[in-house]
């Protein structure tokens, strides 16, 4: 079971985090950083013990910190981040997980990046998408070993804004990739188009965190026996990043 989360609040560049999401320039950090504190303090009352990194300000999206490595076991494979303003974030990152798991890097040109990967029980499920390459999956499945299957879409940024995976067998997610093969076997709960946004839900230890406003989401949540908590995080939806994005749970 999952023990510890590393998180990093936003800093002071925020604002200037990649997005298109039309909202975009009501983006208030402020609010950010409260909303952030309010996460945190849910992961530590569920259990966690929270290691909170300082803020990175010299880049924007450097609170998305779950794109900066995946963690299988005792071992962390480091991110190559696609985007050039979001390279260096995994640095400090590194430092960080050395100090509990052996690491290594994806060597480049291969890109991998956190955002894309699912965790099973019995193996990962990654997106090859707009941020990960399929020489970073490769990277990923023979340093953690461990079997990566694959979701291949280059119109996604990434996989888990559509799909995440909750606990028992149980995903959610919306239609998009709802009859892909690659999740047969598991129960996915359908969101409705309008609350797509909450496809991205955070399961620790047996609660399921989903973003506040989506009210049909949480319920269908709710009906299969887990726990549901809603947290505001309408400032990190308008940089387009979600729940598990804020944090590495190891």
């Amino acid at each position: 079971m999952p023990s510890k989360a590393i998180v990093r609040p936003p800093g002071t560049k925020y604002t200037g985090c990649i997005s298109s999401h039309p909202r975009l320039k009501e983006l208030d950090a402020a609010l950010a950083r409260e909303q952030h504190r309010k996460y945190v303090a849910t992961l530590r009352d569920l259990g966690l013990e929270v290691i909170e990194m300082p803020a990175l300000d010299s880049h924007p999206d450097s609170c998305f910190v779950e794109d900066t490595a995946v963690v299988h076991g005792k071992k962390a494979l480091i991110g190559n981040l696609r985007p050039p303003s979001r390279k260096g974030e995994e640095v400090s990152v590194e430092e960080l997980l050395k100090t509990y798991l052996e690491c290594r890097s994806v060597p480049p040109p291969a890109t991998l990046e956190g955002g894309d990967v699912i965790h099973l029980p019995d193996r990962l499920i990654s997106g090859v998408t707009q941020r990960t390459s399929p020489d970073g999956v490769d990277a990923m499945s023979g340093w953690l070993e461990v079997r990566v299957d694959t979701v291949e879409d280059q119109d996604v940024v990434h996989l888990k804004s559509h799909v995440t995976y909750l606990d028992e067998g149980i995903l959610l997610g919306t239609r998009r990739f709802s009859e892909h093969p690659v999740f047969g076997g598991l129960k996915m709960l359908l969101i409705p188009q309008k609350e797509s946004y909450a496809a991205n839900a955070l399961f620790v230890n047996g609660t399921v965190l989903v973003a506040a406003g989506h009210p049909k989401t949480a319920e269908a949540v709710r009906r299969t026996g887990f726990e549901v908590i809603e947290l505001p995080v309408t400032e990190f939806e308008k940089c387009e990043g979600a729940l598990t994005c804020l944090s590495i749970i190891f």
